[in-house]
């Protein structure tokens, strides 16, 4: 296990007999530390093996760190004792080049912290990859930051202290993806879901970002993880770190805490598993650090004494060959890849780093509220960058602690020994404390729906030192206090939306939730809030607000409400909701109102701004991305053109997607897209015919290729078993609906003729379809339908089949909506004919086979059928149904009568009302008299002109006689 994470000049050294040479520089600091764990050693481990290598491994790996000229500060990232510590440290030493282990390109982003609240996050971004898989995109980097962090008092000492260099030493973003294979670094433990099961949205501000664990310090030996937690009587990592490293740390000196930081970090790094991937990237990290800082100071000339280095305790025990200012190791650094990475600052939360990184619900709050207390008692002065947004100005200026000089490393005292011998401080019990902790719970708790009471309270108040003291503590630790409230006050079920647990967490400091200000965000960010400024609100505050737009009285609010529909488009759901009103072609409101939470969504507004400078170019980037994507389908391309009309009104961007939309049809070879293509056709059919003079060149194109392209699909997907019947109708409805355009763009209606009577259907559904086109076509009349519907009923074999008859006359209606008496027939038909034990087992088949397949199609059924039936109950008895009538003489097919005035086939109003015609034909200068509607001849009525102009009715019997 050693010899796997082992690998570095002192493995010999620190594996083999000549472990403790006379000429080692350390041997007189830790002769005494490593003597008593050779005994140790050899008692618990029945002599000196492996055990031993392990624990004076430990203590050389100390030694080493510790005789470093650069002195190494090691932290543990949000750590209030490594916070607490680097304050302390840098007002005493005042380096002038301090090294962060921290992605070298996000050094440009920290000044802007001054410009946020806190807890933010420095952010790397990159949606078009060059280098990596495609499936990668988009990349995110992010490293948050805290304001209970050794690394925010770094950065906040260096920017604020002239003549102090920040330089950050880690790998860039870039390298992140190209060390890990496994795309991204993950914590070995998943987040803790909450009791509920529902993860607070706060934990969701990093997205799908790979974080940069700052001063990781967690066990990787699943093992030593279990038996540390089990032996100090804790449930999670969190708590263990906080009983045994947070509170014992927080009194002890700079040296000491160094000391045992190195040790806790070499302890993780040699009881690590043999994880290849993992331990390659740890120590090309420490290579890539440490090549940085010589490369530094070769160029600057600084003096490793003046200079600070600050990184996580698990790098800090580092044995690779780089180490050190004078490491020999060569290491090359990889050029970056051809990705253009994109930085920023994004809001984060307490539960957020807890998500990303794995710590236990809760934990971040806990160690701020510990923060503050350090504070209190120490009376440390932290570092806080001016004009921090959310940080209390002091009261007065003080001066800075005059800089002093390090000892020399050769001079660091054995602070191990002590420390490890020293038993541990037993707070005593901080009764006002605990009581007011207990007060506010119950407080909390009746405030969310719990019968707490005064006796809870004091239930509370004692089970907390009852538990802490099962667990060996003389007082009792927020997380001690946390399990009594939920022994005391959780019953069966949670009467609210938070339980106690929960409760507690926000009682002890809550989910702090970062803010990142007007000034750090991104032109884009600042552009939208800009425009949005006219609706006076308060944009960057998380919560939903109300914006109210009367766009009759005040059109400058149409500048606003395009923003607002464009955000709609771009962002998350919740960010921009209308209430009322909508946008759609052609269509405009008068009158808008939309609940906008930018600020909870503010993340995503900020990554907005990577892919563009205004809204409108991201808009027109991402309909590109979807028009020519490689799964863009015809649908999606006319959705495209759709909404850069809709939302962009660009004719030059509209006939270029237009175009591929073309292009995108020509290449399909099924009808999946059918319904959706009809849909949107339509509706920018509609639109150019009311909104353009003429058709735009692209959309004539496409109705010429899209009627050439389903009347050739058409005979295919009548018998493909992956085509629905819907997806059919939907062919069927382009063609009929865009016929007459088509013919007069120089189609063939002899194609879909063929089309038509090439298809040779099976099952019921697209045989009805089937003869719903003949009859629109001509090939089949309405009363020859009626008779096969007719057989159909009379049929017993076809009878349970006929559900699915009626669902193809209902789908029908899409390309042929004139048939919808006919369906309505057809239903009341089988009711009226049908018996009980027939008709009942077959009902249900009609419902659900309707339901699923013809919906939408339901109202326009309803409409028919209310035209139809009687509007009173007493008239049903009488009523008689239409297709039931007798027709007189002359009448047309299909039940209906002829005109007024015997046989003669007139039109009844014109002879009824005959002004309008009289109008028409004194416009077009024609004199002419009325004759009376008995009056025409006996015989059949022919077209008059046929008779005077014989010679076009000879020229188109040539024609098609072919004489």
């Amino acid at each position: 296990m050693t010899g796997s994470a082992t690998n570095g000049p002192e493995e010999t050294a620190v594996n083999g007999p000549g472990r403790t040479s006379a000429n080692s520089p350390g041997q007189a600091s830790f002769a005494a530390l490593r003597e008593q764990l050779h005994e140790a050693a050899t008692a618990f481990a029945d002599g000196p093996g492996a055990l031993e290598g392990i624990l004076l491994g430990m203590v050389d790996d100390v030694d080493r760190a510790v005789r470093e000229p650069l002195e190494i500060f090691p932290v543990c990232h949000h750590s209030p004792a490594s916070a607490l510590a680097m304050a302390r440290r840098l007002r005493e030493k005042q380096p002038k080049v301090v090294y962060l282990e921290l992605c070298e390109d996000m050094a440009p982003l920290l000044d802007e912290l001054r410009n946020c609240r806190l807890p933010v996050a420095v952010q790397a971004f990159a949606s078009d990859v060059d280098g990596f898989p495609a499936e990668w995109a988009p990349l995110s980097v992010v490293a948050p930051i805290t304001e209970a962090s050794a690394e925010y008092q770094a950065i906040a000492y260096a920017l604020d202290t002239p003549g102090v260099e920040l330089v950050l030493v880690d790998r860039s973003s870039d390298h992140v993806f190209q060390w890990d294979s496994r795309h991204g670094e993950r914590t070995p433990q998943e987040p803790p879901a909450p009791a509920d099961g529902v993860p607070e949205p706060e934990a969701a501000l990093h997205g799908e970002a790979v974080g940069v664990e700052i001063g990781d310090l967690r066990p990787r030996f699943a093992e030593l993880e279990e038996h540390l937690l089990r032996h100090g009587k804790v449930r999670h990592w969190s708590e263990w770190w906080h009983q045994y490293v947070e509170v014992p740390l927080g009194d002890s000196d700079h040296e000491a805490y160094r000391q045992v930081m190195f040790l806790v970090g070499s302890l993780f790094r040699r009881l690590a598993p043999g994880d290849g991937d993992r331990v390659r990237v740890d120590e090309d990290r420490e290579r890539y650090m440490w090549t940085r800082i010589r490369e530094h100071l070769a160029a600057g000339g600084a003096d490793p004494e003046d200079c600070l280095y600050v990184c996580g305790a698990f790098h800090a025990a580092s044995r690779v060959e780089e180490f050190g200012v004078a490491g020999s190791g060569p290491f090359t650094i990889s050029p970056r890849s051809a990705t253009t990475w994109q930085h920023g600052l994004i809001p984060s939360s307490h539960a957020a780093i807890e998500a990303q990184f794995g710590l236990a619900s809760g934990s971040v709050s806990i160690a701020a509220t510990q923060w503050a207390k350090n504070l209190k008692r120490t009376r440390v002065q932290p570092y806080r960058l001016a004009g921090q947004d959310g940080a209390k100005k002091p009261r007065a200026t003080r001066k800075a602690a005059p800089a002093v000089t390090a000892p020399p490393p050769e001079a660091a005292e054995d602070r191990l020994s002590g420390f490890l011998r020293r038993p541990p401080v037993l707070d005593t019990l901080d009764e006002a404390e605990l009581l007011g902790w207990s007060v506010d719970i119950v407080r909390a708790a009746r405030r969310s729906g719990y019968l707490a009471s005064t006796a809870d309270a004091i239930a509370v108040f004692e089970t907390s030192i009852l538990l802490a003291g099962m667990r060996d503590r003389a007082k009792p630790t927020p997380y001690d206090f946390q399990d009594a409230a939920v022994t005391c006050i959780e019953k069966d079920s949670v009467p609210g939306r938070r339980d106690v647990r929960r409760l507690v967490e926000i009682m002890m400091g809550g989910d702090r939730i970062g803010r990142v200000g007007y000034d750090a965000l991104p032109p884009l960010a600042r552009d939208v809030h800009d425009r949005l400024a006219p609706l006076e609100l308060k944009l960057q505050q998380r919560g939903v607000q109300r914006a109210l737009l009367d766009l009759s009285s005040r059109p400058e609010l149409g500048a606003c409400s395009d923003v607002l529909w464009m955000l709609r488009r771009l962002l998350p759901h919740g960010a921009a909701r209308p209430i009322m009103g909508e946008r759609k072609l052609g269509e405009r409101s008068i009158q808008e109102s939309w609940d906008l939470a930018l600020g909870t969504h503010q993340r995503a507004l900020i990554e907005l701004g990577y892919e563009g400078v205004s809204i409108e170019q991201v808009l027109e980037q991402r309909l590109r991305r979807d028009a020519y994507g490689p799964r863009a389908t015809t649908a999606v391309v006319l959705a495209a053109v759709e909404d850069a009309t809709l939302y962009l009104g660009s004719r030059r961007l509209s006939d270029e997607l237009g175009a591929r939309a073309l292009e995108v049809l020509a290449a399909e070879r099924t009808a999946d897209g059918a319904p959706e293509v009809l849909r949107r056709v339509r509706g920018l059919l509609a639109y150019y015919r009311t909104a353009e003079p003429v058709l735009p060149p692209w959309v004539e194109s496409f109705v010429k290729a899209g009627y050439a392209h389903y009347c050739t699909l058409l005979p295919t997907a009548f018998t493909d078993e992956d085509a629905t019947v819907g997806q059919v109708a939907a062919m069927l409805g382009f063609l009929f609906s865009m016929e007459s355009l088509a013919l007069s763009l120089g189609c063939d209606r002899a194609q879909l003729e063929l089309a038509v009577a090439q298809s040779r259907p099976t099952d019921p559904e697209r045989t009805a379809l089937l003869w719903a086109a003949q009859v629109q076509l001509g090939a089949l009349s309405r009363a020859e339908l009626r008779e096969r519907c007719g057989e159909l009923l009379a049929n017993p074999m076809v009878v349970p089949a006929y559900p699915r008859y009626l669902s193809g006359f209902v789908h029908a209606l899409v390309p042929v909506p004139g048939l919808a008496d006919v369906v309505v027939e057809a239903v009341s038909n089988a009711f009226g004919r049908l018996p009980d034990p027939v008709l009942l087992p077959w009902l249900p088949s009609l419902i659900t086979t309707l339901r699923a397949g013809a919906a939408d199609l339901a109202p326009l059924l309803i409409r028919e059928a209310g035209r139809i039936f009687p509007a009173r109950l007493t008239a049903l008895d009488a009523w008689v149904p239409p297709w039931r009538e007798v027709p007189e003489a002359g009448a047309s097919d299909g039940g209906r009568t002829g005109a007024a005035g015997g046989g003669s086939r007139g039109a009844a109003l014109l002879f009824a009302h005959p002004g309008t015609l009289d109008a028409v034909a004194e416009l077009l200068g024609c004199d002419g008299t009325w004759a009376a509607a008995g009056d025409g001849p006996a015989g059949p009525v022919g077209a008059v002109l046929t008779a005077r102009h014989p010679d076009t009715a000879i020229a188109w019997e040539s024609l098609l006689t072919g004489a």
